[in-house]
């Protein structure tokens, strides 16, 4: 896909790996509508884009329905028509078992993840179809098909995004729309802190407890799995290690995510 001169809608581009994609994107010469809670997120992402009116800040909560489906509306009216959506806005869990994670914490992040995801894509697949090419990403995670202890609730909401991106691929196999799953592992953002979760022994929630790929890295994977019109991409040694461990071995998988993460738990 040539991303010269498209427009696309990112969310969660006021930070993180977000913010990496819609910059990577507008230095490609596109124009991205970026979608985010945090308006000063949104601000400093304009202000280190540096692309002038190539950039757009739309401050939207994604649970929001009514306010989702009325940004196809927003995104026309300040670029055109939209040829491109990378689903990257998320939230993670408490660090701790399901036993003891309250229902309005699963909700949360079942609302952000699975519901969020699935309201962009609802509001924007009309206008995908329509265009001579287009592109639709969403973004699952590791944690989808290799079981994290004390995160079983978001990898049971990106492994319903997972599930839902296949489906829209064998959905829209006949027409214009490439459709992309994305596997990132550990990456080196604020997701701990932005969704009000601190790590068991980090007093700043959001120094990583493990070796990580950066989010700028993360953003080149996405927007170039993009172009490429790829089924589905890992990001990070660690993501790409999972995934043919939990192929060969889903237990043996799930154990060693276990022995690795488990001193995550609060």
């Amino acid at each position: 896909m040539e991303l010269k001169g498209k427009v696309f809608v990112v969310t969660g581009a006021g930070n993180g790996i977000g913010r990496e994609v819609a910059i990577r994107l507008l230095a490609e010469g596109a124009t991205v509508a970026g979608v985010d809670l945090n308006a000063d997120g949104l601000a400093k992402t304009a202000e280190l884009a540096s692309a002038g009116d190539r950039f757009s800040s739309h401050v939207v909560n994604i649970t929001d329905r009514d306010a989702v489906a009325a940004l196809p509306d927003a995104v026309a009216a300040a670029h055109g028509a939209v040829d491109g959506v990378l689903n990257i806005a998320g939230v993670i869990q408490k660090f701790v078992k399901v036993v003891d994670l309250p229902f309005s914490e699963i909700e949360k992040v079942m609302n952000v993840n699975f519901w969020g995801t699935m309201n962009v894509c609802k509001a924007f697949l009309p206008v995908l179809v329509t265009r001579p090419e287009a592109a639709l990403v969403n973004t699952a995670s590791m944690g989808s098909y290799a079981p994290v202890p004390g995160q079983a609730v978001y990898g049971a909401s990106k492994a319903a995004v997972k599930l839902l991106t296949e489906a829209l691929y064998a959905e829209l196999l006949d027409t214009c729309v490439a459709v992309t799953v994305v596997f990132p592992g550990a990456i080196g953002t604020d997701i701990a802190s932005n969704s009000g979760v601190a790590l068991a022994g980090d007093s700043s929630a959001s120094a990583p407890a493990f070796k990580t790929t950066t989010p700028a890295e993360a953003g080149r994977v996405i927007v170039d799995a993009m172009r490429k019109g790829k089924y589905r991409v890992t990001i990070g040694r660690d993501a790409a290690a999972m995934d043919s461990l939990s192929r060969l071995s889903p237990k043996r998988a799930t154990t060693v995510i276990a022995k690795q993460m488990g001193a995550l738990l609060n």
